[in-house]
């Protein structure tokens, strides 16, 4: 089952990348409005839901990353083989179409970093980001290392910017140890679980189940059983990571604007009010943070449509070609929209909603893949994860039709 090469004994820290690699789509900034608005509206209430989420995102994630291992090969390749003709081609129809709405949520919020660290107009903004297509190309040269570090990096400089944030901001320990592990009465309430719905049923993004069960392979060549281990210790560690970054998000809001009974929904919106509440220094850690966050992201989603095209169609494709015409197609209807007034955060809804729509094509394949011996061999998942991760997948299709029903309404 396409695991094993000589054994070749490694350190543990030589597995470490695929994740961080991926963990940058639970911190894009789509979950950053998301936790901006929670805090601000229900200040600390909603921090449990970012626990909850971050755990379902890492169950998901190390079932892509055990598929890889275990056969080899990656989601887009096993869906073409599964799924021949006609559904095949619908599946990849589906994740091409996510691929380009990942990029449009990725690189607007981007575009909406340059705008306002720069001054400049979004739409320029917006065109400017397809500058970071040749900066993985060119990384690329130098190796799948050079990619994982640079996006690491970006991960670290993300980091930094909110313990700056916090920093300034002061929250409440108290407050902030009370609701990271335990749910809030809050939630009960209408307007509370529908902000707490956008956090869960945002969390799991098909791009990066496809570009995680391609990546884990550039770490094959020993028995896999414990190149699975440290795969899932850098998994782990990747989304331990998101899971911080994201709650620091909701927790800033909480320390800054819920006690100023200020709401925020629009990420330009927290960024000027920053300025008067903490200082520049803190509304410029947002900027940079967001760039890094824009920055990263986007490069994890051009390189998944690469693995989704290739992988469906069977063939190398050309990535300078496919990385453009990915971000042409979702720039060129961003740019049109942007010049008649449309809000940047009304186009990260949209991608939001295309890609709640797309997610059972991705997902559920995923879990029977993985739950079928014939495919696994010694690593098909036990029955209690399986239970476990069905019922988490349906939970948040649930969620995701729900906010669906409710954006559309």
């Amino acid at each position: 089952m396409g695991l094993l090469g000589k054994p070749k004994s490694r350190p543990w820290w030589w597995y470490l990348g695929p994740g961080f690699l991926v963990s940058v789509g639970y911190m894009d900034p789509g979950n950053w409005a998301t936790s901006l608005e929670a805090g601000s509206r229900y200040g600390y209430r909603l921090l449990f839901v970012v626990t909850l989420a971050s755990a379902m995102a890492f169950l998901f994630q190390a079932l892509a990353a055990r598929l890889g291992v275990a056969t080899g090969k990656d989601l887009a390749e096993h869906l073409r083989e599964r799924y021949p003709g006609k559904p095949g081609r619908i599946l990849f129809l589906t994740a091409f179409v996510a691929m380009v709405a990942t990029d449009l949520a990725e690189f607007m919020g981007m575009a909406v970093a340059l705008n306002l660290l720069l001054g400049l107009p979004l739409v320029l903004a917006a065109w400017i980001t397809v500058l970071d297509v040749f900066l993985i190309l060119y990384l690329e040269r130098y190796g799948f290392r050079a990619v994982e570090l640079a996006v690491s990096a970006l991960v670290g400089v993300i980091g930094l910017a909110y313990v700056v944030e916090l920093a300034l901001a002061r929250p409440d320990p108290q407050e902030l140890a009370r609701n990271l592990f335990l749910p809030n009465p809050t939630l009960l309430e209408p307007g509370a679980l529908f902000v707490a719905l956008g956090i869960l049923g945002a969390t799991v993004m098909p791009h990066n189940l496809f570009l995680h069960s391609a990546q884990v392979r550039t770490r094959l060549g020993e028995d896999g059983p414990r190149v699975y281990r440290y795969l899932l210790l850098d998994t782990g560690l990747a989304l331990g990571g998101a899971w911080l970054v994201n709650a620091a998000i909701l927790v800033l809001s909480a320390a800054v604007f819920h006690g100023r009974g200020l709401v925020i929904a629009d990420l330009a919106q927290a960024y000027h009010t920053l300025t008067p509440l903490l200082g520049p220094l803190a509304a410029t850690a947002f900027g940079v943070g967001l760039l890094a966050s824009g920055l990263s992201s986007t490069t994890t989603g051009t390189l998944a449509a690469q693995v989704v095209v290739e992988g469906f169609l069977q063939s190398r494709s050309n990535p300078a070609r496919l990385r453009l015409l990915v971000r042409v197609l979702a720039v060129l209807p961003a740019s049109i929209a942007l010049t008649l007034h449309a809000s940047p955060m009304g186009l990260i809804v949209l991608s939001q909603v295309v890609l709640s729509l797309q997610l059972p094509f991705t997902l559920f394949p995923l879990l029977a893949l993985v739950g079928d011996p014939r495919v696994m061999g010694p690593l098909r998942v036990p029955r209690w994860v399986g239970f476990l991760a069905w019922g988490s997948a349906l939970l948040v299709l649930a969620l995701n039709l729900f906010l669906l029903v409710q954006t559309l309404a």
